[in-house]
């Protein structure tokens, strides 16, 4: 029988370690989401903020704020409106400024417990929101538990644009 020396079992052991340990990979603040991020398709977006302790988000821009000649019968250069709310009496509302995220909770690294409202189709899901190492959040809706959700990444709204402007080639910067 051949006996494996400690040193050979330190680097795997501290690996583990590391991997398992969420506060030793990436310490999280309670409010590093603060602020503006845009949505995975860049459609929109949306400035989380802090509200008697708990985590709100609303819809700040969008990629087509007005109705586009052609779009829906009587509402060309019209502000968008949420359209598909299941409360007839909200649907004259405009998507600026909209709330679509509610209630989230700081915990273990997460924020949980809130909801998050799609104006595109009209429905609210459970939610919980997660900051990767790369500085991006994943934003998971879903129904019943969250393994059978659905995992969309927003990014940080400055760098989102610094890229963007970058695109344009020389001569284009953002101010800050």
């Amino acid at each position: 029988m051949t006996l494996v020396s400690p040193k050979r079992l330190l680097l795997p052991v501290v690996l583990l370690i590391c991997l398992l340990s969420p506060s030793l990979t990436l310490a999280v603040q309670p409010d590093d989401i603060l602020g503006d991020w845009v949505t995975g398709g860049g459609e929109s977006c949306i400035e989380i903020f802090k509200k008697n302790g708990c985590y709100f988000g609303k819809i700040v821009s969008l990629r087509r704020p007005y109705y586009l000649p052609g779009e829906i019968k009587g509402m060309e250069g019209r502000p968008r409106m949420d359209l598909n709310n299941p409360n007839k009496s909200l649907r004259s509302q405009p998507l600026m400024g909209l709330e679509i995220m509610k209630g989230f909770r700081f915990n273990n690294g997460k924020w949980v417990g809130g909801k998050i409202y799609d104006p595109g189709n009209g429905k609210s899901y459970n939610c919980q929101i997660s900051l990767a190492r790369d500085g991006n959040l994943h934003v998971r809706g879903y129904i019943g538990i969250p393994i059978l959700g659905l995992t969309t990444v927003w990014r940080p709204a400055k760098a989102y644009f610094r890229r963007q402007i970058k695109s344009l080639g020389p001569g284009y910067s953002l101010r800050k």
